[in-house]
């Protein structure tokens, strides 16, 4: 696909590989579950549970971290700023669920494992590579 521009934003796709939109996949499904998760707990709580707004900040930095992917944003540093950012979540949960993990937080950490690997992969290709 190629250059799409919608106002000032200009999507940059047409350098995206496979990895590339794996790694989108899985970044929307963790920062969706992670949304999903902050609005329930807002709903269930209150507007000042830090739990709910932790995850919802988790899920606007995923959603950060796809759109300058998709518009070419620094894209080798924002790999590199994902690896730390998805095993801080990864950790961050370990500490709040230990040792009663359920299985929707077990698959989103299967998700974020994969995130991490892809992005190490990602990082480690050299920029002027062919289909980098």
């Amino acid at each position: 696909m190629a250059t799409q521009t919608a106002g000032a934003t200009s999507l940059h796709t047409d350098s995206l590989t496979g990895m590339h939109w794996l790694g989108i996949g899985l970044a929307a499904v963790t920062g969706l579950l992670h949304l999903a998760l902050g609005v329930a707990f807002l709903a269930s709580d209150s507007l000042t549970n830090p739990l709910a707004w932790s995850f919802i900040i988790a899920g606007i930095g995923f959603a950060g971290g796809i759109a300058a992917v998709l518009t070419d944003f620094h894209r080798r540093q924002m790999y590199l700023l994902g690896i730390p950012f998805t095993a801080g979540q990864i950790v961050a949960w370990y500490f709040v669920n230990a040792p009663d993990f359920s299985p929707p937080g077990l698959f989103d950490k299967v998700v974020q494992l994969l995130l991490i690997a892809v992005l190490v992969v990602l990082y480690r290709r050299p920029e002027s590579a062919p289909g980098r």
